[in-house]
């Protein structure tokens, strides 16, 4: 700690002044479930997020209605954009690979929407609200 670093701490007590610490964002993978019918949808959708600050790669996949977002981005303003751009309903991407379901063979437990190899899984059983459950 040299005397600079003394005089900063000084001053920033007296004068009352705080440095906000800037949190870095960690790279992350946004899925968002969005509708596309054609290729028009498509490019809509793509160019929705493609300027957005922090992307560093977007990828459309228009036969599973999906939308993958790469980069350091919060995953609320990517799907906030999404709909304010397309004016299309858009939510978290809500299934998972079949293979991570314990128990995929429980009919309540899978969406018949969902795309190949993925499910809708939901639990029986909420932390939130455990008298809500749906085996009663």
């Amino acid at each position: 700690m040299g005397v600079f670093d003394s005089i900063g701490e000084v001053c920033e007590e007296w004068c009352g002044i705080q440095h906000k610490s800037r949190k870095l964002k960690q790279i992350q993978g946004v899925e968002i479930k969005v509708k596309m019918d054609c290729e028009g949808c498509e490019r809509r959708v793509k160019k929705s997020v493609e300027g957005m600050k922090g992307v560093t790669e977007v990828e459309v996949e228009p036969k599973q209605s999906k939308l993958t977002v790469k980069g350091y981005v919060d995953p609320e303003k990517v799907l906030e954009r999404v709909r304010q751009r397309t004016g299309k309903k858009a939510e978290f991407w809500p299934y998972v690979p079949y293979d991570v379901v314990p128990h995929p063979y429980a009919p309540e437990a899978y969406d018949k929407k969902a795309p190949p190899g993925y499910v809708r899984y939901t639990t029986a059983f909420s932390d939130e609200n455990p008298n809500a459950c749906t085996v009663m």
